[in-house]
């Protein structure tokens, strides 16, 4: 069924209704209206990595390690086994008359906000700090969650609409001032490349305010870009409780029907909280003309429409077994494998099995569930932590020790003992002191990094205050180094950490993220070598958040690897592996589009639609392995450009020991863009340099890899 079809099947039934039962239709727990065969629909639905808060499902990694994977057909393969999953409990629990919150089609997700500044709390639930690389990944992500049928598989919702990352806990107050370049440069590309290129059903506004107006009343967000610009068809929900915020913390309204009025007319369909309620009271004033609530309530039917919840499917036949089923399983683990990121190895790793006796495990993370999954996940029917991971590896080969080290944050893991001495310490020392190996696994949880107000932690209303570690965990981690045992630090975090200690003393550092609810199993094979470590960071590790300008400055002015001036710890896309891979050479030529009009032209007003690059990429290590060419573009004419290379293009490619491949990747016209101070986008150059290795071009990159990017300076 396309839109046109299930709008004229949404207009014919919304005219049959009041205007009570329309306005009770755009609450987000829209009640049945029995006299016309509607049932009754809550569109609260999450699936950030896996169907969420809804019971089992297969849980994959936090949607910040999928992006450490670089892995576009991985992103799509997920997406479809969400809506696979959601479409077999929707089909049960519709059958059984369940039809609550989390039960639904409609998935809040994803959430391509741009993980601006490393101590916001919810950046572990984007796909990075660049937005090519956010647009890349969440385009296959929507088109696998809403496939390509006669009817939607599931429909997904592009969130928070826009410029929305951080501070936590001033969200329902706060204004972000964007200019209007970086509005076009950074914080709106992903949200358009989802409704330009994978039709996105739904998008979602933030609770701040952008630009003095609030997200989910925002004429110039709303109307100016994502409907007229864009061409957006789908429907506009709030962030829950959000259009409360107007009269409550804004203050740009005054009372709830005022609310009501100025998100309805703007053009927010539903509204995800209670405000909605008081549509009738605005109506009856006089407040809301009639047809403002029929349009809304008729694009909401056209998205039921469109899922095929008024006909017979063919998805109505998916049946119950296929959740959690081992190739749904199998998914989730090549993507926790793909995702994990090597920062450092000195040859400690991969451990060999032959030569430890015993080997010790050691932290608040090694055995914790919660470090496995991140936020906004579902239930999975076994879980594998990193320790649990490690004893099934080695079996009875080798002895496993294993002490908690440290509280995730506090003082001491008992709530009696002498708070002036970790209780966990000693026991931490003496499982080091009888190993051959040390695995020294922290990192945070998603107490301590995320949403405001969904668990209560010390750092902020889910945002951190810098980039340590807790105390607690420094306090081990250091008196683990200093025992000058053969140490592999393993980080469990969603967001950059300050690994300086790692970095200087351990002998190899890996970072895991939230790998999924079997992620153990995978760093144990990374750590022993069967499977060699190929994830790329999506986020810059800086050394610090004093480098960083204020958190609540959202310019984006020495933010991400594209603007900041400084030395970092580890750069965006670095990472190794156990080979050594890198660019031998490439080749640079225009593409060709027949006929078909380009999107942006040269200077001269001539057509040009990119060009495709040939990278021959070898491995030169002993190892086969994984690895993620990248290609980076700096427009080296124009003043008003990026102020450094920007990704353009990236490919995972499979090298076996000694193996070279040529292969190419398209660099669309679009990369060769600038942006000016008005927010115009275009080519304003000529003259470009493209790079093209398995890292970043920069000086940082180049001294952790020892591989230099190949670079050709490039005319169009």
């Amino acid at each position: 069924m396309n839109r046109q079809q299930a709008r004229e099947k949404a207009r014919e039934l919304v005219s049959k209704m009041t205007v009570e039962e329309k306005a009770s239709q755009l609450k987000f727990d829209a009640p049945a209206i029995d006299r016309l065969g509607i049932p009754a629909y809550n569109w609260w639905n999450e699936a950030l990595h896996g169907v969420a808060r809804a019971g089992t499902a297969t849980m994959f990694p936090q949607a910040i390690g999928l992006a450490a994977a670089f892995d576009e057909e991985l992103m799509e393969c997920i997406g479809e086994i969400i809506a696979i999953e959601g479409r077999a409990k929707y089909n049960e629990q519709s059958k059984r008359g369940d039809r609550d919150i989390y039960k639904g089609l409609t998935f809040w997700a994803p959430n391509v906000n741009i993980f601006r500044d490393p101590r916001w709390g919810r950046g572990h639930e984007t796909y990075g700090e660049d937005p090519f690389l956010t647009s890349r990944l969440a385009v296959p992500f929507v088109k696998g969650m809403q496939g390509d049928g006669e009817y939607l598989k599931a429909a997904a919702c592009a969130k928070h609409f826009a410029v929305h990352s951080g501070p936590e806990g001033e969200r329902h107050h706060f204004n972000a001032i964007a200019s209007k370049k970086d509005l076009e440069e950074t914080y709106l590309p992903a949200f358009e490349a989802c409704v330009k290129e994978a039709d996105v059903e739904a998008v979602m506004g933030a609770y701040n305010r952008t630009n003095d107006e609030p997200c989910c009343a925002n004429e110039e967000l709303m109307n100016g870009y994502l409907r007229k610009k864009w061409g957006f068809e789908g429907h506009y929900v709030s962030d829950c409780w959000a259009v409360r915020d107007f009269h409550e913390n804004h203050h740009v309204t005054g009372a709830p029907e005022e609310s009501v009025k100025l998100a309805l007319e703007t053009g927010c369909d539903l509204n995800c909280g209670c405000t909605y309620q008081k549509v009738m009271n605005a109506y009856r004033a006089g407040m809301l003309d009639e047809s403002v609530i029929t349009a809304s309530c008729e694009r909401l039917f056209t998205t039921r429409y469109l899922l095929g919840m008024f006909d017979e499917t063919e998805y109505d036949k998916i049946p119950y077994t296929v959740v959690e089923c081992k190739e749904h399983l199998d998914v989730a683990h090549r993507a926790a494998a793909e995702s994990m990121v090597l920062l450092k190895n000195n040859g400690l790793l991969p451990l060999n099995k032959d030569k430890i006796g015993t080997i010790g495990v050691i932290g608040p993370n090694a055995n914790s569930r919660s470090a496995l999954v991140g936020n906004y996940h579902g239930t999975s029917s076994r879980y594998v932590t990193v320790l649990e991971g490690i004893q099934d590896y080695v079996g009875d080969d080798m002895r496993v020790m294993y002490s908690e080290g440290c509280d995730l944050w506090k003082e001491n893991v008992s709530g009696l003992a002498d708070p002036n001495k970790p209780d966990r310490l000693s026991e931490a020392l003496t499982v080091a002191d009888y190993s051959d190996v040390v695995v020294v696994v922290v990192g945070l949880d998603e107490t301590l990094e995320g949403e405001e107000g969904d668990t209560g932690n010390q750092f902020a209303s889910g945002d951190k205050i810098d980039l340590n570690l807790p105390l607690s965990q420094r306090q081990l981690l250091k008196a683990v180094l200093d025992c000058g045992k053969p140490t592999v630090v393993v980080n469990m975090s969603g967001s950059a950490i300050n690994l300086a200690a790692a970095q200087d003393k351990a002998g190899a550092v890996l970072q895991t993220w939230y790998p999924g609810a079997r992620g153990g199993e995978e760093v144990a094979k990374v750590l022993f070598g069967e499977l060699s470590p190929s994830g790329k960071l999506p986020v810059t590790f800086y050394k610090s958040s004093a480098d960083l300008p204020d958190f609540k400055d959202y310019s984006m002015k020495n933010r991400t690897y594209r603007y900041f001036m400084g030395e970092v710890l580890y750069p965006f896309g670095y990472g190794l592996t156990y080979g050594d891979c890198s660019v031998k050479s490439m080749a640079v030529e225009n593409v060709d589009n027949g006929d078909v009009k380009s999107e942006f032209t040269k200077p001269d007003g001539s057509e040009f639609n990119g060009v495709n690059v040939k990278v021959t990429v070898a491995n030169s290590g002993s190892v086969a392995t994984d690895d993620v060419v990248q290609l980076y573009v700096k427009d080296t004419e124009y003043q008003d450009a990026i102020p450094n290379p920007c990704l353009c293009g990236f490919k995972r490619v499979h090298l076996g020991a000694g193996e070279e491949k040529e292969i190419t990747v398209t660099v669309n016209a679009r990369a060769f863009t600038s942006v000016d101070e008005d927010g115009n986008r275009k080519i304003f150059s000529k003259a470009f340099r493209l790079y093209a290795g398995v890292s970043q071009p920069d000086s940082r990159s180049e001294e952790l890899t020892g591989h230099k990017c190949v670079a050709e300076d490039v005319n169009i």
